[in-house]
C-alpha cells in the first residue's frame, strides 16, 4: 500500500506540476491583454492593437494546451484517488463543477470572439471580450484555488451519518480565508509570469533589432506591471499567506525553516541543509530572531520546532519542502530586485540601450515557472501527512484497487505524450515569436512615428 501510494502521489504531482505551466501563464497574460487593449482605447493607436493581437495568438496556444493537460487531472480523482472522491466529492464537487461550467466557458467563449471577432465587435465590444477572457480566466483560478484552500483548512462541512463529508456552509466553502489570501498570492506569481515573459519577448526583439517599437511596448509593459506584482507577492500576500501557515499548520511551518527544536526568537534561515535523521540545520545561515518577528510581530516570540510535535504529523518530505520553499522565496527577491531596477531605468530613460538589463530580463524568463512550482510544492508537501487536513490522511485516500504497476504504468504514458505537447507547445510559440507581431510594412509606420516623436 505504502508503494502504491507514492506511486500516486507521484502521477498527480507530475500531471499537475506540467498542467499548472499553461495557466499560470495565461491568467498573466489575460491581465496583460486588456492593459493593451486598455491603452489601445485610450490613445486610439493601432500599435497597441496589434501588440495584444500578438499576444492573443500567444495566449490562444497556451490555454489550448492548457485544456489538453488540464482534462486528464479531472478524471485522476476518480482513477487514483477514489476513496477521497468518494468522501469529499460533495464539497469538492461544488468549486470543480461551477469552474467548468461557469468561468471556462466564460473564458473559452469570449476567447474565441476575441481572436476572431475583432471586426464586428468595434472596439469597445473587443476591449469588452477581452475583459471577460480575463475575467474568466481568473474566476477559474479563484474555484481552483478555493477546492485546494479547503483541502489546506476545510470549513463549511459536516460529517454525515455515513461517514461522508457534506458541505453545510456553500459561503464558507467559497469565502475560506485561506482561499482569499492563497488566491491574491497565487494570481500575482501567475502576473509575474506574464510579466517576465511579455518583458522577455521584448528584450530579445530589442537586443536582435527587429519589432523594436513593439519591443519597447512590451519591455515597459511588462516591467511596469511586473514591478507592482512583485512587490504585493512579498507584501501583504506572502506575508498573509505565512500568518495562516503559523496559525494553522505549525509543524509544516517548522519544517520550512528547517526549525527542529523550538526557540524564543527564532532566526530566519537564509541558507543551510536539513538532517531530519539529526534533528538540526546544517551550515545555517541565519538572521537572530527574525522568524520570530515576521510570524507574530515579535522578536522573543516562541516559534515550535518539530520536536514538539509527534513525528507521525510531521510533513512526510521535510528536506524537499524546505528546499522548495527556500527556492520560492529566493527567486521572488529577485524578482523585486530585477523589476524594480528596471523600473529605474525606464524612469530614467536608459533601459532600451541598458543591453546588461535586457539580456537579464530574457534569461529570467524560466524563474517565474520555477517559483510558481516551488510555491506550490510548498503548499502540498507542508499539507502532507493530511490530503484534507486534520480529516483524511493521504494514504487513506487512494483508490485501493489501483496497483503500483497501473499507476506506473499510466504515468509513463503520459510522460510520453506530455514530452510530445511540450516540443509542440515550444515550436509553435517559437514560431509565433519569429513571425513578429506584424507584417514590415506596419513596422515602418511605426518607425516613423517614433523617430518623428523623439
Amino acid at each position: 500500500m505504502g508503494q502504491a501510494v507514492d506511486v500516486h502521489r507521484l502521477h498527480f504531482a507530475f500531471t499537475v506540476t506540467f498542467h499548472y505551466i499553461f495557466p499560470q501563464l495565461t491568467m498573466g497574460l489575460a491581465l496583460l491583454l486588456v492593459y493593451l487593449k486598455t491603452k489601445a482605447l485610450r490613445t486610439g493607436d493601432e500599435h497597441y492593437h496589434r501588440a495584444a493581437r500578438f499576444w492573443a495568438r500567444i495566449f490562444g496556444i497556451n490555454f489550448a494546451l492548457g485544456v489538453v493537460t488540464g482534462i486528464p487531472m479531472e478524471f485522476q480523482f476518480g482513477t487514483n484517488w477514489a476513496t477521497f472522491s468518494k468522501a469529499a466529492g460533495g464539497v469538492i464537487g461544488q468549486t470543480l463543477a461551477m469552474e467548468g461550467v461557469f468561468s471556462f466557458f466564460l473564458e473559452s467563449s469570449f476567447l474565441g470572439l476575441f481572436l476572431f471577432g475583432e471586426s464586428k465587435l468595434g472596439r469597445v465590444g473587443h476591449w469588452a471580450a477581452a475583459f471577460l477572457v480575463f475575467l474568466g480566466s481568473w474566476l477559474s483560478g479563484y474555484l481552483i484555488v478555493a477546492t485546494d484552500a479547503w483541502m489546506q483548512h476545510p470549513a463549511g462541512y459536516r460529517i454525515g451519518a455515513d461517514g461522508a463529508i457534506e458541505l453545510s456552509s456553500f459561503w464558507s466553502l467559497l469565502l475560506n480565508k485561506w482561499a482569499l489570501w492563497q488566491y491574491a498570492h497565487t494570481m500575482l506569481g501567475a502576473v509575474q509570469t506574464g510579466c517576465f515573459v511579455m518583458a522577455g519577448v521584448g528584450a530579445f526583439y530589442l537586443l536582435t533589432k527587429r519589432d523594436e517599437v513593439y519591443g519597447r511596448t512590451f519591455v515597459r509593459g511588462g516591467v511596469l506591471v511586473g514591478t507592482v506584482a512583485a512587490i504585493l507577492q512579498l507584501f501583504p500576500t506572502g506575508d498573509m499567506q505565512g500568518k495562516l501557515v503559523a496559525y494553522n499548520q505549525q509543524s509544516t511551518l517548522a519544517a520550512m525553516e528547517g526549525l527542529f527544536e523550538s526557540q524564543a526568537g527564532a532566526p530566519l534561515a537564509i541558507l543551510g541543509q536539513p538532517d531530519v535523521e539529526k534533528r538540526k540545520l546544517d551550515n545555517p545561515l541565519e538572521v537572530p530572531n527574525m522568524l520570530s518577528f515576521l510570524t507574530y510581530r515579535q522578536w522573543r516570540a516562541n516559534i515550535k520546532g518539530l520536536s514538539d510535535f509527534p513525528q507521525t504529523e510531521w510533513p512526510d518530505q521535510i528536506p524537499l519542502l524546505y528546499y522548495g520553499y527556500h527556492v520560492m522565496v529566493g527567486l521572488g527577491t529577485i524578482f523585486i530586485a530585477v523589476m524594480v531596477l528596471a523600473s529605474l531605468l525606464e524612469w530614467r530613460g536608459k533601459l532600451y540601450d541598458s543591453r546588461w538589463m535586457l539580456w537579464l530580463l530574457m534569461l529570467c524568463v524560466p524563474l517565474p515557472y520555477i517559483a510558481n512550482t516551488a510555491g506550490w510544492m510548498t503548499a502540498e508537501l507542508g499539507r502532507q501527512p493530511w490530503l484534507i487536513y486534520g480529516l483524511m490522511r493521504t494514504a487513506s485516500g487512494i483508490s485501493p484497487r489501483v496497483a503500483a504497476g497501473n499507476a506506473w504504468f499510466t504515468l509513463i504514458g503520459f510522460m510520453g505524450m506530455y514530452t510530445v505537447l511540450a516540443m509542440l507547445w515550444l515550436f509553435l510559440i517559437y514560431r509565433e515569436i519569429q513571425l513578429g507581431p506584424e507584417p514590415s510594412e506596419h513596422l515602418q509606420k511605426d518607425h516613423a512615428a517614433v523617430l518623428a516623436a523623439d
